[in-house]
């Protein structure tokens, strides 16, 4: 794999598994509200499992091939939970997105901003 196809790959892979994070974190206040908890926790570990499946490799081909630090994959992965979490809130929950929650995300980017500015292009 090149370092500029690990560029893609890492964050596609961690955008698809904040996905699958988001519904098993928030999806059973819809989905299994009238169920039991304990229910309601094992499915939620059922879709989790499926998202580490795909944040671990997206960690590593991240950090070991297209050269992210740390810190970046973590701002990165932040992020990326924001604009899925917007995502589900409007489209699934149904919520309305506050100007709080705009402001939290503006502070975000700018957190990628000063992570990702130094990053030098892939050869």
């Amino acid at each position: 794999m090149t370092a500029r196809t690990a560029l893609v790959l890492a964050p596609a892979l961690l955008v698809v598994s904040n996905i699958f994070m988001t519904y098993a974190w928030y999806g059973h206040l819809k989905d299994f509200k009238s169920k039991a908890l304990w229910i309601a926790i094992l499915a939620s570990w059922g879709v989790a499992f499926f998202e580490y499946c795909l944040q671990v490799p997206a960690n590593r081909i991240g950090f070991e091939k297209a050269g992210f630090s740390l810190a970046q994959l973590k701002v990165m992965q932040e992020v990326i939970t924001m604009l899925v979490f917007a995502g589900f809130a409007v489209l699934y929950m149904k919520e309305k997105l506050t100007m709080n929650f705009v402001y939290a995300s503006l502070c975000l980017i700018a957190a990628a901003f000063f992570m990702f500015r130094d990053l030098k292009p892939a050869p």
